[in-house]
């Protein structure tokens, strides 16, 4: 029988693990619970360290074909440079909208399948949408931003850096200067708000759109209400307005060659409508306000004759007289029986001259506003036309109720717009103006400020934010192409005046300086045509008795589209200033005017200003982005006046480019980029160079 095989011919004992694990189980779990932690402490070391150091500060998050959208981890910045990144934008600090000592890597882009849009859920507080477009032809690419906030009562806030980029545009502002870098105004809502009432706050013209010296635009969307304040020289920052709607803060920031291109771009994007010329016969005539303290409508009649009889004997020309909302109202109320006896009984060479307001060429002021006092508000109160105002329902039975505020010291109602029986109410009293005083011109005044918002009532949807003074234009354009307005806004387009903020009667940012920067300001935003504040400043009212300043102030407003007064110049006694008065008026109608009307058709056609910046004949030239004190007319004439108290000399500096600059008194040539130091400038001269190919 043959031997069985040995199950185990080796010769080492048979070993049984199950005894020897039990035996090693405890210092083996140590071991290897000890290589677990050191395993998981090193990759979170790894983890930080790439978050944190080898993870690239910058990541491209968008690409156009010259530019691109960058995010910076550290600043919590989006910079939009060149692809070869030699050349800066614009930065914005997003990171306001969380808590700013996390870093947050925000390079996981969840529209990843488009390469021109990039999608991203911040945190779970907003969600943020990036759209790129590239227009080929005119050599720009814009960035749409858009966050929505995640979260009712969410702020969002988004900071442009002004480092190494002067800022135009936005709003007009009580010592407007340009750029607006060295302003300084707390986060507030954007609208227009009357800065004589509220000199901290924004003002006419106000436009949603800002320009950078480096060749950038931000547009902010037209309809969405947000805050916006300025920090000198750092910042200027856009904020939502926290709701239970969770408004959106949305904007486009466009980038172009130089600032000249993007300007004309940002034009051409906000040119929902054809631009309209207003009536161009008024840049002829300078404008008198007409001052008195009478109390009725005859000896207002008398008043205004002698002051038209006096402008005429002086060889003023002529000019139009501007009467305020009280005297408007004196005339208007005056007794037709009261005309008709004085008919009745005069001879008949003075009958061809009634009523003698007729024959006047008179501006007349109106306002939206009635005096709840008055016996038409009375009459609308009982024939069921209380809906002609401003109202809200009741909470009882929902009856309209008529909102009151206060204007020029009454109480009283205001015109609803947004009603067509009330506007062609008001548009029939202004017939019945025409008719009775013969007048062209009409100034509407009382469209800043939004009554609802102001007394911290919810308006309609139709009137929030600045609509109504966006109404006021389209019943101003009813009137007539002759009409003045206080405020304007989306409103460039139309053909109609607007009036420039009131200045005082000094030297200081806030009088005479601020002449030019808010001529350009205004220009840049699409209003040309502006009936400039009064030679010598009106903010006080007080007569101006610096005859250097009211010299001074008449040479700037000579190359201005109109040229307008508080006090006529024979209040100053003095030869010289009536004569210099006669000699501005008549170089502002045979050698300004021409200009303008010539300019005026190239800005309805491209949107180019009529007045511009140094900049817009050398846009890549630093030294023309500050200048304050100088501008241009068309690409032809630039005016460089006096603007500090007993100067007769001051500097200039002519732009670049392929032409020369001539004086027009000496006839001196000199080259472009000349830096003219201590150029003398006469008191009786105002220093203007003509360009020469």
């Amino acid at each position: 029988m043959p031997h069985a095989r040995n199950r185990n011919p080796s010769p080492i004992p048979e070993v049984k693990w199950d005894t020897g694990l039990k035996e090693m189980n405890e210092t083996w779990k140590g071991a290897i619970a000890c290589l677990g932690v050191a395993v998981f402490f090193v990759m979170t070391i790894g983890i930080i360290y790439w978050q944190v150091v080898d993870q690239p500060n910058k990541n491209w998050i968008l690409r156009g074909t010259f530019s691109g959208l960058i995010w910076e981890r550290r600043t919590h910045s989006l910079v939009i440079q060149t692809l070869t990144e030699d050349r800066t934008y614009v930065e914005i600090d997003v990171g306001n909208v969380r808590n700013p000592d996390i870093e947050v890597p925000f390079v996981r882009n969840l529209c990843w399948l488009n390469k021109t849009e990039f999608c991203y859920t911040w945190d779970s507080v907003a969600e943020v949408k990036i759209s790129l477009e590239v227009n080929e032809d005119a050599e720009t690419e814009c960035y749409s931003m858009a966050w929505t906030p995640v979260q009712c009562h969410v702020e969002l806030k988004d900071c442009f850096s002004m480092a190494n980029v002067s800022w135009y545009g936005g709003a007009s502002v009580q010592g407007q200067t340009w750029p607006i870098n060295d302003q300084n105004i707390t986060m507030q809502p954007y609208v227009v708000s009357d800065l004589r009432d509220t000199p901290s706050g924004y003002g006419s013209p106000l436009e949603r759109f800002f320009l950078g010296s480096s060749g950038v635009t931000v547009l902010l969307s037209p309809d969405i209400p947000l805050q916006l304040g300025v920090d000198s020289r750092e910042q200027f920052c856009l904020k939502s307005v926290p709701s239970m709607e969770r408004l959106p803060l949305q904007y486009t920031v466009c980038v172009a060659h130089n600032v000249k291109a993007a300007h004309q771009e940002a034009v051409q994007q906000l040119s929902e409508f054809s631009r309209e010329l207003p009536n161009m016969k008024t840049l002829w005539m300078p404008f008198w306000k007409f001052l008195t303290n009478v109390d009725t409508g005859p000896k207002m009649e008398r008043e205004l004759r002698t002051f038209s009889n006096r402008l005429r004997r002086h060889q003023l020309g002529e000019g139009v007289i501007s009467l305020n909302e009280h005297s408007t109202t004196l005339l208007s109320e005056m007794d037709h029986d009261y005309l008709n006896s004085r008919k009745r009984g005069m001879s008949k060479r003075l009958t061809r001259d009634l009523p003698l307001v007729k024959l006047l060429n008179i501006s007349i002021t109106l306002s939206p506003f009635l005096g709840v006092d008055t016996k038409q508000f009375h009459t609308s109160l009982t024939d069921g036309t209380e809906d002609y105002w401003l109202s809200l329902p009741s909470a009882t039975n929902g009856k309209l109720i008529p909102v009151m505020s206060q204007w020029r010291g009454k109480f009283c109602v205001k015109l609803n717009l947004t009603n067509p029986a009330a506007v062609s109410w008001f548009l029939d009293r202004v017939e019945s103006l025409k008719a009775h005083l013969g007048m062209e011109y009409i100034m509407l005044e009382g469209g800043e400020g939004n009554l609802f918002e102001d007394q911290a009532l919810r308006p309609p949807l139709a009137l929030s934010g600045d609509k109504y003074i966006e109404l006021l234009a389209d019943l101003a354009t009813s009137i007539g192409d002759s009409t003045i307005m206080t405020a304007g806004t989306r409103s460039s387009h139309k053909p109609l005046f607007v009036k420039m903020t009131p200045l005082q009667s000094d030297w200081s940012p806030m009088g005479l300086r601020a002449i030019i920067p808010s001529l350009l300001h205004h220009a840049l935003v699409g209003y040309n045509f502006l009936i400039p504040d009064a030679v010598g400043g009106s903010l006080s009212g007080d007569l101006v008795t610096d005859r250097e300043l009211f010299i001074r102030w008449l040479e700037i407003a000579a190359f201005l589209p109109v040229i307008s007064f508080h006090r006529p110049p024979w209040f100053y006694g003095d030869e010289q200033v009536l004569n210099l008065t006669q000699v501005y008026i008549t170089k502002h109608q045979r050698e300004v005017v021409p200009l303008i009307e010539k300019y005026a058709e190239e800005w309805q056609q491209t949107g180019n200003p009529i007045y511009r910046p140094m900049w817009w004949l050398s846009p890549s030239d630093p030294m023309t982005f500050t200048t304050d004190d100088q501008f241009l007319i068309g690409d032809e004439v630039l005016v460089a006046p006096v603007v500090e108290k007993g100067a007769v000399q001051r500097d200039i500096y002519l732009p670049d480019g392929d032409f020369q600059w001539q004086d027009s008194q000496s006839e001196q040539v000199f080259d472009g980029g000349t830096f003219l130091q201590d150029y003398p400038v006469p008191l009786e001269e105002v220093a203007v160079f003509l360009r020469r190919s």
